[in-house]
């Protein structure tokens, strides 16, 4: 049974934050709150004359809180956060609630930190922030089963709890904030975290889609903001197979990027099915323990360039702003605003920001025949000197020089074909040997010419076709 003290102390220890004051916000947090204030004059009283509608309203307010808790869960089982904390399980409880909500909370501490490390934070955010920890701690302690008790009490109804919330605190600890050490004395570790891997959203996620945001599908404005990819691409640079010089150049750039030396912006041109993109995945993923973050901005979201700077710039990670399948049918504004973003521009890129872009056109701007100068115009500007009849060409060819590397991936010949396919296979422990090898490779050539021709995707493809069963297509 919980008293009217124990209850009292959790309401005001919650009042009371100061930097992790965002906490208070949370649903689950807020409903856990609103059901204390119900039951408070209910113990000051001693359990008499509760009404009908105090045991419907106190009912009703405890089963908004196990929902809640089944919501944190949810989402604390997507994403990269719980990877990033050795695998540790989220279960259903309070400490995982709170827990779970420091790390993501994005206050003026954890902003320092992602940008400093935690040694340099100033001493007021320090004390400020030992005083909340130790109060949070305090606040993961309620015991909610006593707590399920005193309300059955009073409700007659019984306020049961999911069954992993009766486990000892260890089962489902956190390896920054552990349930049965005082967080106060966690703060340096949790520092180091945060600048490994950013605060609030930023912390929780590698991936990112900068995109619209609208109340409304069919509202043109609104806000636009980071989503965080939720079921992100796990492909790895363990996965990938050739390429080794084109993806040399990428991994050397980012490289460079993430010790703070220049780095340029790449454009990844080449035959569709060739990796580019894959490559761009691969290489930041290999970099996410590092604080880099990769965002994916459509075409059409170029021109709200200033917002995404003013989002990112101030931040203490680094930013890889991706551009899949860059192309143009005519030069129009988005064009024009990604030269300026590359180079030019006023608005300067951050110096925490570069720029992939992956593309099947070597000049990413589709060019018809009448863009380009006639043989008499061509013989008339070198006569005369005027060189406007090359203007079109020479504007749809400086986007693409913007990008200080362009690494180029040609489709691969037959024997690179069959190699990428056998290293995959054999990745997949289905690869055979002997006279099933030369099967294998005879059955890879007619994949390749039936479907998407020769590529590395059409080699993930062949290769997913067998682990799949036995047979092949049309036979």
């Amino acid at each position: 049974m919980v008293t009217h003290e124990v209850i009292l102390s959790w309401l005001l220890n919650l009042e009371s934050l100061t930097i992790f004051r965002g906490i208070q916000k949370h649903e689950g947090i807020q409903t856990l709150a609103r059901l204390c204030e119900l039951l408070l004059p209910i113990l000051e009283r001693g359990n008499t004359q509760v009404s009908i509608d105090e045991k419907r309203l106190l009912s009703r307010t405890w089963g908004d809180f196990i929902a809640a808790l089944l919501k944190e869960l949810d989402h604390a089982l997507v994403g990269d956060l719980k990877v990033t904390l050795d695998g540790a399980p989220a279960d259903l409880s309070l400490y995982n609630l709170i827990a779970h909500q420091v790390l993501k909370d994005e206050n003026p501490l954890t902003l320092s930190m992602e940008r400093t490390l935690p040694e340099d934070i100033p001493d007021t955010l320090k004390n400020l922030a030992y005083l909340d920890l130790e109060l949070l701690y305090r606040m993961s302690q309620l015991d909610l089963a006593s707590l399920g008790e005193t309300l059955g009490d009073i409700t007659g109804v019984a306020c049961h709890l999911p069954l992993q919330m009766h486990l000892p605190a260890p089962k489902y600890a956190l390896p920054l904030l552990k349930p049965d050490q005082n967080w106060v004395n966690a703060l340096h570790e949790l520092g180091r975290w945060i600048h490994s891997h950013g605060a609030g959203i930023l912390g929780q996620h590698h991936a990112f889609i900068w995109k619209h945001v609208s109340a409304k599908s069919d509202d043109a404005s609104g806000s636009r903001a980071l989503h965080p990819v939720l079921n992100a691409d796990p492909i790895s640079l363990q996965d990938l197979s050739g390429y080794e010089a084109q993806r040399a150049v990428v991994l050397d750039n980012t490289r460079r990027f993430m010790e703070g030396k220049p780095a340029n912006n790449l454009l990844l041109y080449g035959d569709r099915g060739t990796g580019k993109s894959a490559t761009v995945k691969a290489v930041c993923r290999a970099f996410a323990d590092q604080g880099l973050k990769l965002i994916e901005v459509r075409k059409r979201d170029l021109l709200h360039f200033e917002a995404i700077a003013e989002t990112l710039s101030h931040r203490g990670l680094r930013f890889v702003l991706f551009i899949d399948d860059l192309s143009f049918e005519e030069t129009d504004d988005t064009f024009t605003g990604l030269k300026a973003l590359l180079e030019g521009g006023l608005e300067r890129r951050p110096p925490n920001m570069v720029i992939y872009a992956t593309s099947n056109r070597r000049h990413l701007v589709k060019e018809r025949f009448a863009d380009r100068p006639t043989t008499a115009m061509a013989a008339e500007a070198i006569e005369t000197g005027d060189v406007r009849a090359f203007d079109t060409m020479q504007e749809q060819l400086s986007l693409a020089d913007r990008f200080g590397v362009t690494v180029v991936f040609t489709a691969p010949t037959q024997d690179e074909y069959l190699s990428i396919a056998e290293a995959i296979a054999e990745r997949r422990g289905i690869l055979p040997s002997g006279a099933d090898r030369t099967q294998f490779r005879a059955n890879a050539l007619r994949w390749e010419r039936w479907f998407n021709g020769r590529s590395p995707r059409t080699a993930q493809q062949y290769v997913d076709w067998l682990a799949g069963g036995e047979g092949f297509p049309w036979e």
